[in-house]
């Protein structure tokens, strides 16, 4: 496994590297933020140790722009704060396991160790496609053949959740749930109104319609055999 450790720390980054390296690793180390960036986003690794406190950028920065950048390898992150607060922020940037410092190294082993044994995160869904209908999920469009749909917010997200159940029937019940994140039955045409209108921009016009009703049970958005 490719371990980089973002240690500004001469020591720290020494023992770290010294401790890891092995039949199993091969560690790399950036002596601050930036460093760390450039390392991260120009080569593969399979694991990060981050410090907290770097110079240029800090260790909570440097995890969310990853993040942000699709890189989903696991993260540890270290830090003399360990206070609950400072570990919830390094968790909410990104990171998927926090240590406080100072630390056992075995304690630490372990936890990479543990990272190492998660299975690998899929890569994000950027399109759908159900027949001749597609989704681009970055530029927020949506397309039957060549012709570009117009969609309001509703209606994207609606649909969005039909293409991800291409195939299979949706009730009510779930659209509700999902798509207006409705714990309960308003009691209203809410989501028949919102069907309606999305058939009209999707099917009509087409030839084949995409959008079915399943009679006393719900929708499923196919594409024809």
């Amino acid at each position: 496994m490719k371990i980089l450790v973002v240690e500004d720390d001469v020591e720290t980054a020494s023992y770290l590297k010294t401790s890891l390296s092995g039949a199993e690793h091969y560690v790399e180390c950036a002596p601050d933020g930036s460093a760390g960036w450039n390392m991260a986003t120009t080569r593969e690794y399979d694991l990060l140790v981050v410090d907290r406190m770097l110079p240029h950028t800090d260790g909570i920065s440097l995890i969310r722009n990853l993040r942000a950048r699709g890189k989903q390898m696991p993260v540890l992150m270290l830090s003399a704060l360990g206070e609950a607060d400072s570990r919830v922020e390094g968790l909410d940037a990104g990171a998927d396991d926090y240590l406080g410092k100072p630390f056992a190294i075995n304690e630490l082993k372990a936890r990479v160790g543990a990272l190492a044994r998660r299975p690998p995160m899929a890569e994000p869904r950027t399109r759908l496609s159900v027949g001749d209908l597609h989704m681009d999920l970055i530029a927020r469009e949506v397309c039957r053949g060549e012709h570009v749909i117009e969609l309001q917010p509703r209606e994207f997200r609606l649909l969005e959740y039909l293409m991800m159940q291409a195939g299979k029937v949706v009730t009510r019940s779930m659209l509700l749930e999902h798509v207006w994140e409705f714990n309960f039955d308003p009691q209203t045409s809410l989501v028949e109104t919102h069907i309606s209108r999305l058939r009209a921009k999707i099917d009509r016009g087409y030839g084949m319609a995409l959008l079915h009703t399943v009679r006393g049970t719900g929708y499923c958005l196919r594409a024809p055999d």
